[in-house]
């Protein structure tokens, strides 16, 4: 099996159809071309309801993922929201963590590391991020749950859908929709809550007082919802998500993949409970089509590898179900590598070729990055600073004979407590602070501070100097050195 995922589309070709030829008049070249499209109809696709190992994982990553991302905006920490991006004031709080946007570099971190998790996780096991845990697989699985509830499993829905409108129809699709809205704007609200205080957020709702870009955001994203999970679905990661394009890139044949035991399943064809597959010279697939039916892409794992298939392990449950029933051995579709079913190769063989060194390479870069990560937050010095040389006040002769430079110093306090700092100037000989050197910050504030700075009047000739400027935490340890330059006027 060639592990380059293959298309599975209904080609047409091209027809031609001859023209018709009037009485006495010569016959022409054959005929004309008929353009018609190369892809099919799309039909839309009604996943049936399956029960086994994968589907309870699956749920599990529903329920931890939903309950993170709901969840996570109602916790506080301290007297303020756990987990805040407040774009307004220009701070980012995570749990104790305080971020600036000068950490921007945390953040190109964090894009790394779940780049690298990414390559990892599919070259060990392919698409398991968007089996279990991408958002589009989790909100179809929700809304399909609501789906099921209102409308019945997969052959309800389908003769439904086929009948003409009724009361019934009416109530019970108007009822889907309305729930999956309320699911979807209450998915737009909390995503707002990571950027705006959640209870504020809630209060200004019950008033009818939210902010134009709150009134955008929540909708846009809750509308979004509906739409991806509600009517999209499949489309979404067969057309829209360009990871479906470039996964065979990180795929190779040690690669776990869900797969069809070709070489146990074929001939497949219908039998009786109680008949000898090997008397019928049939394998062990009974050809139900029900791995096709449970798939939310609608492929058929039977024909291999294909770009649609997101890993779920649906097919892998349902088959199960199916050999339990017939009393086969279970496995016909499962997890497993290229090679591994080529070779016959057993589970504890499988698992140590899993670990190659193209994995362990990955794991390694990974781990590394995140130790990385670990010890550069452990280290970080909780206050920052910004020097400004105030432009608006030219360097001027001051009293004493002395030569004087404006700044303004930005410090900002990353720390859950108030905080004192002491300024410091070096650079120039005789250089000097000649006004306050304490400067006092609120907790996870900033503030500006103007400074002025002297130095003798035959310190330096005429030109621009370097000098640095020392601030000192005096309640917690950490000091900084920011660089800028003194102007000495001709």
């Amino acid at each position: 099996m060639d592990p380059q995922p293959t298309r599975t589309r209904k080609v047409i070709p091209i027809v031609r159809q001859p023209n018709p030829v009037p009485a006495g008049a010569a016959a022409s070249d054959g005929g004309e071309e008929v353009m018609v499209s190369l892809y099919a109809a799309h039909q839309k696709i009604y996943p049936r309801s399956v029960s086994g190992l994968f589907s309870n994982w699956r749920w599990g990553m529903v329920f931890l993922t939903q309950l993170v991302f709901y969840g996570l905006p109602w916790l506080e920490w301290g007297q303020r929201q756990a987990v805040l991006f407040d774009l307004g004031a220009r701070r980012f709080y995570i749990f104790g963590l305080v971020l600036y946007p000068q950490d921007f570099i945390y953040l190109t971190g964090i894009l790394v590391i779940s780049a690298l998790s990414l390559f990892l996780f599919t070259a060990v096991a392919g698409r398991l991020w968007c089996g279990y845990a991408c958002p589009q697989t989790v909100y179809t699985e929700i809304f399909l749950w609501i789906e099921k509830k209102m409308e019945g499993d997969r052959s309800a829905r389908m003769r439904r859908d086929a009948l003409p409108l009724s009361f019934e129809k009416f109530w019970r699709k108007g009822g889907k929709h309305l729930l999956w809205l309320a699911v979807a704007l209450w998915t737009g609200f909390t995503f707002v809550g990571y950027f705006t205080p959640i209870k504020v957020l809630g209060l200004e709702v019950v008033q009818a007082d939210m902010g134009s870009w709150e009134v955008f955001w929540t909708f846009f994203y809750g509308l979004a919802t509906y739409g991806n999970a509600g009517f999209m679905r499949e489309q979404v990661c067969k057309h829209m998500c360009p990871y479906a394009r470039f996964q065979s890139a990180m795929f190779d044949k040690d690669t776990l993949i869900v797969t069809y035991d070709t070489e146990r399943g074929e001939p497949r064809g219908k039998r009786s409970r109680k008949a000898d597959p090997a008397a019928l010279k049939l394998g062990a697939c009974v050809d139900c089509s029900l791995c096709v039916q449970v798939c939310p892409t609608g492929i058929d794992i039977r024909k291999g590898l294909q770009y649609e298939c997101i890993g779920c392990g649906a097919c892998a449950d349902v088959c199960d179900t199916v050999m339990d029933k017939v009393g086969y051995p279970r496995g016909l579709v499962k997890y497993s590598t290229q090679n591994a079913m080529a070779q016959h190769w057993t589970p504890a063989q499988t698992m140590r070729h899993v670990l190659r060194p193209r994995t362990l390479v990955y794991a390694s870069i990974l781990g590394t990055v995140v130790v990385a990560m670990l010890v550069s937050l452990s280290m970080r010095i909780p206050f920052k600073v910004d020097v400004v040389r105030d432009r608006g006040v030219m360097a001027r002769i001051v009293s004493g004979g002395n030569l004087e430079n404006v700044y303004r110093l930005q410090v900002m306090n990353a720390t859950e407590s108030a905080q004192n700092y002491q300024l410091a100037v070096s650079g120039l000989k005789g250089i000097s602070i000649s006004s306050d050197s304490m400067v006092s910050v609120e907790s996870t504030q900033s503030r500006w501070v103007p400074v002025r700075v002297h130095v003798p009047f035959d310190a330096a000739p005429a030109g621009s100097h370097p000098i640095q400027f020392e601030i000192t935490a005096m309640d917690a340890p950490g000091k900084l050195t920011e660089k800028s330059v003194f102007i000495v006027p001709r």
